[in-house]
C-alpha cells in the first residue's frame, strides 16, 4: 500500500528536492487509504467537531460505525494521537477528500498497522513522535483494527 512518505520522491538532489517540495503541496486523497484508516480519519473528523460543541461523540460515532466497541476505540485512540503529537492535530472538513498533512501520516501509520508492519509504523511516526510513545500508539491502533473486525 502506498503511503505518503512512500509516495514522495527522493530530496537528494536539487531536481529532488523540487520534486519532494512539490509532492507536499499536492494534498492526499482519502481514497488512497485502506478502509479502517479512511474510516478513522471520518471518525477523527466527527471527534473534532463535537469537541468544538463540548459534546460526547461516542453516540454518534456508534451510529456511524455500527459498532459501540469501534466508536469507543476510535476515541480512544484519538485521545492518544492528541497526547503524543508535537502540536495540534489538523483535520480537515467532514466532506473534504483531501487529507491534511497530519491526517495522511495517521491513516498511513493506521495502514502499516493493519498489514501488522510494526516496522513501518514505526518509520510512519519516526522524527514525529518520541520512540517511547510508538508502542501506545500501536496498541491502541491495534484495538481498534480488532474492534473494527468485529463490527
Amino acid at each position: 500500500m502506498k503511503t505518503p512518505r512512500s509516495n514522495m520522491p527522493s530530496a537528494n538532489s536539487k531536481a529532488g528536492m523540487s520534486n519532494w517540495i512539490a509532492a507536499l503541496a499536492e494534498p492526499a486523497k482519502i481514497e488512497t487509504l485502506g478502509p479502517i484508516a479512511a474510516r478513522f480519519i471520518y471518525s477523527l473528523r466527527l471527534i473534532a467537531l463535537h469537541e468544538r460543541a463540548r459534546q460526547d461523540p461516542v453516540p454518534e460515532l456508534a451510529v456511524r460505525l455500527g459498532n459501540v466497541s469501534a466508536a469507543g476505540q476510535s476515541l480512544s485512540l484519538a485521545q492518544a494521537i492528541s497526547r503524543t503529537w508535537p502540536e495540534n492535530i489538523h483535520v480537515s472538513r467532514f466532506c473534504c477528500r483531501m487529507l491534511s498533512h497530519d491526517e495522511a501520516c495517521i491513516g498511513a501509520m493506521i495502514d502499516h498497522a493493519t498489514a501488522r508492519s510494526r516496522v513501518q509504523f514505526g518509520r510512519e511516526l519516526g522524527g514525529l513522535v518520541r520512540p517511547e510513545r510508538i508502542a501506545e500508539l500501536w496498541e491502541r491502533t491495534q484495538a481498534l483494527i480488532l474492534a473494527e473486525s468485529h463490527g
